[in-house]
C-alpha cells in the first residue's frame, strides 16, 4: 500500500484520477489530505470536512476481468467494508443509506464517491473517494450530520480509523470478480437504512411519495414498494430518501 499525503487539495478523487492518467500507479495507492477544498459527493453535492477532525481520502484499485455489468459489486463491497470497519471501532447502529452514505443511527457520518474507468467490456480501475466525520462536534445547519465522536462519546485517532478502513476495503476488493454476487447483494440489503419500513421519498420532479424499501436491483437501482405500484425501480438521480 502506498499513501500520498497532501496538506491541501481541491479533491482527492480528482487528483488521483489525473495521476492515474499520467503515470502507472502502484496497486492500492491512497491519496490523503488534511484539508479538502472542493470535496465532491454523489450528484455533484459538496462534501465538507474540517482539518484535523475528519478523514478525506481516495483509493486506487485496478481490476482483472470485472465486467461492466458487475460494477455495482464495487459499491456494495466498499460500503460493506466500511460498515464492518466502523462496527469494529464500536460505532453504533451503522447502516448504508442508498446508495453510498454511511449512517450511525439516523445521522450521516460518512459518504463514498466511486468513479469507475471502463475499458472495452470491463472495469479497468476505480477511484474510491471516502469522507468520514471522525471527531467533529459542530454541524451548523446540518441536522442530519454527525460524527463518530458524537455517536460514541469517544475521541478517535485518525490514523487508527484510516488504517482500519483501508485494510477492510482493500481486503474486500481482492478477487472481487470471483465473489458471489447474490451473497454480496443480500448482505448489502441486510445493511440498508430503513429497509422494510415506510419512508418518504422525493422524486426528481419534486413530488413526495410514501414507500417501503425492498432492496436493490443487480445494477444498483433502489427497489421501492408504493401504494400504487407493487415495485418501482429508481436510479440515483430519480429519487431521494427524505427519511
Amino acid at each position: 500500500m502506498k499513501i500520498i499525503k497532501l496538506n491541501a487539495i481541491d479533491s482527492t478523487n480528482s487528483y488521483l484520477k489525473q495521476l492515474a492518467k499520467e503515470t502507472f500507479l502502484q496497486e492500492e495507492t491512497v491519496v490523503l489530505t488534511n484539508r479538502q477544498l472542493s470535496g465532491r459527493g454523489q450528484m455533484g453535492n459538496k462534501w465538507l470536512s474540517r482539518e484535523g477532525q475528519s478523514l478525506t481520502f481516495s483509493m486506487f484499485k485496478a481490476f482483472e476481468k470485472l465486467q461492466i455489468e458487475q460494477q455495482f459489486m464495487i459499491s456494495m463491497v466498499v460500503s460493506l467494508a466500511i460498515v464492518k470497519a466502523l462496527k469494529s471501532l464500536n460505532v453504533p447502529k451503522v447502516t448504508i443509506k442508498w446508495p453510498n452514505d454511511i449512517l450511525s443511527a439516523n445521522t450521516k457520518i460518512g459518504g463514498i464517491l466511486i468513479e469507475n474507468v471502463l475499458e472495452s467490456s470491463f472495469v479497468k480501475y476505480s477511484i474510491i473517494g471516502i469522507g468520514l466525520n471522525v471527531n467533529e462536534t459542530d454541524f451548523p445547519n446540518l441536522p442530519q450530520a454527525s460524527s463518530m465522536k458524537l455517536e460514541t462519546g469517544k475521541t478517535f485517532q485518525l490514523e487508527e480509523v484510516l488504517d482500519t478502513i483501508l485494510k477492510n476495503v482493500f481486503k474486500n476488493l481482492k478477487n472481487i470478480s470471483e465473489k458471489d454476487f447474490s451473497e454480496m447483494k443480500q448482505l448489502y440489503e441486510n445493511n440498508l437504512f430503513r429497509k422494510e419500513r415506510i419512508s418518504v421519498f422525493e422524486t426528481s420532479e419534486g413530488s413526495q411519495i410514501n414507500g417501503i424499501i425492498k432492496g436493490v436491483s443487480d445494477i444498483g437501482e433502489l427497489l421501492v414498494e408504493t401504494e400504487n405500484n407493487p415495485l418501482q425501480k429508481f436510479q440515483l438521480k430519480e429519487v431521494k430518501l427524505i427519511y
